[in-house]
């Protein structure tokens, strides 16, 4: 393990959250409120190790998959430690655990909450608690990337450990420049729809904080009635715009390129918008015929389309409470909950290109079970999937299983039934946020024990990590020196 570059990279790291909380620290201290105090400690806290562990410069050296792992793992834990305290120093969230947990479900774009009045945190905490879905959108190690030159060799070690999806390409021949590019796309979306919100009635500050949590398909609302309180105008832009950011970025940049024929023949693209459709349908006759016959089919295809979206793209807004929905219907939803985004977006989940590769593996399989002899290759957007794709996908299935299994077994010490923690641990894992039960959209994660919490919080830094940096964190030989 190569410590010296991985302390370098966590400076950085520290730095950028550092410049990061002045923002919020700003509007705290222009409307007022007490808690830019607690800002400025929490900015102290993070600037002076960033400064001194990021103060010599990048040299050359040993640095390989497992030191990308151990700095993107390490970081993300690093920056929710220290993006908690503002909460915990305010003393608005009293226990630092649920701080923490709450920083974590911003950061890794979940939106889970322990808070049932979120409006009483003030404004300044409020915008950080949805910076924190903006900035872990993307990623914090992306936006390192952009702005910090360093080998070609360290940026993709990143990529390929903070990136969504079973495979991590390049849009340009260099890394740092395709940073550049996936940023550039992203901040231009994310101005595009604030604007769109404002011009739909949307207050200036919930339509930038909500399009924080759009962008980064976070969860966090500003109001302590979610998404209800706005128009149905804003309300179907949102609709829209979860999808959007859903989709592969790749698409888009394939599209300012001017090759929108190529964009539109991505298997997963077609793949992502028919199963969104078909699931919309059938939910929105669900819920008109139980619930809100009397409100007309419309209303029902409204909510049923902003609940499919929020949850497919792992966003976690909510509009009416989906817990009293048919059983199908919330089957349906936790069945979109483990399939979540497009690889290269900002949703989380499995992926669709995942699920995908492992449908077309299965096939396979039973091809080669009928005809032995044949020689049968797993394409995707007619090209041939490389053995290790393939591997990687089964690795992270069986991960992927163990770490529910795991976590469900854990949190079940807490007594709640079964509905509520196997929806609590795939919204988390997941990064959705609300679950069924008692952690349903109207409800929130207050009930759990510090312990289930930390395990929750596990969860969803793994999720948003693709499982495997946080998993090699407790792995002996990665912290093994070479020799």
């Amino acid at each position: 393990m190569n410590f010296k570059i991985v302390s370098y990279i966590l400076g950085w790291v520290l730095r950028i959250e550092a410049v990061c909380m002045l923002v919020p620290c700003v509007i705290a201290l222009a409307l007022g409120e007490n808690t830019w105090t607690a800002f400025l400690i929490a900015i102290t806290v993070a600037a002076v190790p960033g400064l001194f562990l990021g103060r010599k410069k990048l040299r050359t050296g040993n640095f390989f998959i497992r030191e990308g792992y151990a700095a993107t793992g390490l970081s993300w834990l690093v920056i929710s430690l220290v993006g908690a305290l503002p909460f915990f120093l305010s003393r608005r969230i009293p226990s630092f655990v649920d701080a923490f947990f709450e920083i974590i479900s911003g950061f890794t774009t979940t939106g889970s909450s322990i808070l049932s009045d979120v409006e009483a945190l003030g404004k300044g905490l409020l915008f950080w608690r949805s910076f924190s879905h903006w900035i872990g959108g993307m990623g914090v190690l992306v936006l390192l990337l952009a702005i910090l030159p360093m080998n070609s060799g360290y940026h993709m070690q990143f990529m390929k450990a903070e990136s969504p999806g079973p495979a991590v390409s390049k849009l340009v021949p260099r890394t740092s420049d395709t940073a550049k590019v996936l940023y550039s796309i992203y901040i231009a979306l994310t101005l595009i729809m604030i604007i769109a919100y404002m011009i739909s009635g949307m207050p200036l500050y919930d339509a930038v904080c909500i399009g924080f949590g759009t962008a980064g398909t976070g969860g966090f609302a500003v109001r302590n009635s979610g998404m209800a309180d706005y128009g149905t105008v804003s309300q179907i832009l949102i609709t829209v715009f979860m999808i959007l950011f859903g989709v592969n970025f790749n698409v888009y940049y394939l599209i300012l390129r001017k090759k929108t024929g190529s964009a539109l023949k991505s298997e997963e693209l077609r793949a992502y918008i028919i199963y969104i459709a078909v699931v919309i349908a059938i939910i929105a006759g669900l819920v008109f015929f139980r619930n809100y016959r009397a409100e007309g089919f419309g209303y029902s295809l409204h909510h049923s389309a902003f609940t499919v979206a929020s949850v497919i793209s792992t966003t976690g807004f909510s509009t009416v409470d989906f817990d009293a929905w048919p059983e199908l219907a919330k089957l349906l939803l936790l069945v979109t909950m483990v399939l979540g985004a497009c690889a290269g977006s900002t949703g989380g989940g499995m992926k669709v290109s995942r699920v995908l590769l492992l449908l077309k593996q299965a096939a396979r399989e039973l091809k080669i079970l009928i005809h032995p002899q044949s020689v049968s290759i797993v394409h995707f957007d007619h090209k041939p999937v490389e053995h290790s794709v393939i591997r990687s996908v089964n690795d992270f299935l069986i991960f992927y299983v163990l770490i529910c299994i795991g976590s469900l077994l854990l949190i079940s010490i807490d007594g709640f039934d079964l509905t509520t923690n196997l929806s609590a641990v795939l919204a988390t894992l997941n990064n959705i946020g609300p679950g069924l039960g008692k952690v349903g959209p109207m409800l929130n994660y207050s009930g759990y024990s510090d312990f289930s919490k930390l395990v929750l919080s596990f969860n969803m830094l793994a999720g948003r990590l693709e499982l495997l940096p946080m998993l090699m964190l407790f792995y002996r030989r990665t912290w093994t020196k070479y020799h």
